[in-house]
């Protein structure tokens, strides 16, 4: 069975950290319908002007963020010591779990172009040990067909593995479509699928999407994706929904307001980070 289009959304405008100008395309508003995925924020600038302010150290706890910089670079800071730079279609994976502090700087380029996930980790999960992760492109495949290319993020596409979720399941394919062509992706018909237009409008399920959209799909064995009469640019995220209760303050995702109570309360107390790696 063909899967479809359930949700649509275009996202707004808005400034984050120390003033990031950036598009929000997921978030409190759509936490059901997209789960396990929390967040998504668009970057695309050519002003640097836009995104130099960065995002200061600052902490999470119970998500995953996920940062994907097709163009421009992104140097991370944490608590638990690493400091490294992606760019220019790397991925940057970090696991909060139990208690991280970071920053991100986003240093002057010819363009910014990426996004970044908040991926929920599970009940059984919230607590885990923080890590950092950075993917490089020599980690990262990239499969030539005749509709384009995919570069394969995370995950698994037919037998070609990258680098896999530690937690929840993930495939997170960035597909480029060259114009008017189309492909089939076969899907595991319980997955959790959304997709995200980065560049270009392109067909889902044969509905038009406008460029920097977020759908999720309906269930099914596969989805149909086509370029119009310009190339596309589509990041396909397929995950496994979680059903799970979300508490959602800040930078902080937990499962209930006591335990996002005590969350804060740690950061007042000074002991919200349980690895940490003094500077």
């Amino acid at each position: 069975m063909e899967r479809n289009i359930t949700n649509q959304v275009r996202g707004y405008r808005t400034k984050d950290g120390a003033g990031v100008s950036l598009v929000r395309v997921l978030g409190h508003q759509t936490v059901h319908e997209y789960d396990p995925i929390l967040l998504l924020d668009s970057f695309d600038s050519t002003n640097p002007d836009d995104y130099t302010a960065g995002f200061p150290m600052h902490p999470h706890r119970g998500i995953e963020t996920i940062s994907y910089v097709y163009r421009g670079f992104m140097t991370h800071k944490d608590s638990l010591g690493n400091e490294d730079t992606i760019g220019n279609g790397e991925v940057q994976w970090m696991t909060a779990g139990s208690g991280i502090m970071h920053e991100e700087k986003l240093p002057a380029a010819e363009r910014l172009l990426g996004v970044q996930l908040w991926l929920n980790l599970p009940v059984k999960d919230k607590m885990a040990p923080p890590a950092y992760k950075s993917i490089k492109n020599s980690e990262i495949e990239e499969i030539e067909f005749n509709w384009g290319k995919l570069r394969l993020l995370a995950g698994e596409f037919q037998g070609t593995k990258g680098y896999m979720s530690k937690y929840l399941p993930l495939n997170y394919y960035d597909l480029h479509l060259e114009s008017n062509a189309s492909l089939v992706l076969p899907t595991e018909s319980e997955s959790s699928i959304m997709l995200f237009t980065l560049l270009g409008d392109a067909y889902i399920g044969g509905e038009l999407v406008k460029e920097k959209t977020a759908v999720k799909l309906t269930s099914g064995d596969t989805v149909e994706i086509k370029a119009t009469d310009e190339k596309a640019q589509v990041l396909y995220i397929s995950s496994k929904q979680l059903d799970e209760p979300v508490a959602w303050g800040g930078p902080i995702v937990m499962n209930t307001r006591e335990e996002l109570n005590k969350a804060f309360d740690d950061l007042k107390r000074g002991t919200f980070i349980k690895d940490k790696i003094s500077y």
